[in-house]
């Protein structure tokens, strides 16, 4: 499985995701030191040194970035105005992060299939075989494609206790964090050359 580097961005993303999280799979508390560099963050701070090409992406990315440091309020407001496959998985992630489970699967639905979901699927089966956790994640271990609605009734049950998989959702939850926002960043930047 492909190790995620923030060395592949340009220098304001990357100073962004230098302190590496492990989010909650719940709301999390803002990072607060966070807060001024991305409300500064523009379109063409977030792709340089490359010229960005695809606004809609660059937003997709700016709203994974506040989801990163955990302000969902300021996620929300951006990917709730892309009408986009894109806007409609970052908003999915953010209600799956609220709690908001049945309005992250009306998201997820508009969703669909997406490109990075082969990969998701591959990575999810590997972080769990390397960390079992009990029969309600098992699915993982058999996943051709990635199951957004598996995943949140999954989140689910390891928030209420239900599931002793909480950390190996936190950490398929990073994964998918991971590929989605380089799909947005490789897509909104022109000739980005990511490691």
């Amino acid at each position: 499985m492909s190790r995620f580097s923030s060395q592949g961005y340009g220098p304001a993303v990357a100073a962004l995701l230098a302190p590496e999280r492990l989010n909650e799979l719940g709301p999390g508390t803002p990072n607060r030191v966070a807060g001024e560099p991305l409300a500064s963050l523009s379109a063409e701070s977030l792709a340089a040194p490359h010229a960005v090409v695809d606004r809609r992406m660059a937003a997709a990315c700016q709203s994974a970035l506040w989801l990163y440091h955990d302000f969902l309020d300021e996620s929300h407001a951006i990917s709730q105005e892309l009408d986009t496959i894109e806007g409609s998985y970052w908003h999915g992630i953010l209600h799956r992060r609220e709690p908001d489970y049945t309005n992250a699967k009306y998201w997820f639905r508009r969703v669909g299939s997406h490109p990075i979901g082969p990969e998701l699927a591959a990575a999810a089966r590997a972080l769990a075989e390397a960390a079992p956790a009990d029969r309600s994640a098992e699915f993982l271990n058999t996943q051709a494609e990635w199951d957004h609605f598996r995943f949140v009734d999954l989140c689910q049950a390891a928030t209420a206790g239900r599931s002793a998989a909480e950390l190996l959702c936190r950490r398929i939850q990073q994964r998918e964090w991971e590929l989605l926002f380089d799909y947005c960043y490789r897509r909104a930047c022109a000739d980005a050359a990511l490691g």
